[in-house]
């Protein structure tokens, strides 16, 4: 069993703000391309619960031309 060592005081917050640059760090384009990456892989589970995702229509020739 793993065990968590309680930290308090000075050192709590410099591992908390070190925690913290690490995670503002990432650039936002990276952060884009994982939440675009994780759609593309839901959308591939055909046992998808709740409301679905409308797919928009493709680029057809207008049938009034």
């Amino acid at each position: 069993m793993r065990t968590t060592e309680m930290v308090e005081g000075p050192e709590a917050w410099t591992r908390f703000r070190d925690a913290m640059k690490k995670v503002v760090s990432v650039p936002h384009a990276d952060i884009k391309k994982r939440i675009e990456e994780q759609r593309k892989q839901a959308a591939l589970n055909p046992n998808k619960r709740g409301p679905k995702r409308k797919v928009k229509p493709s680029a057809s020739p207008d049938p009034a031309v």
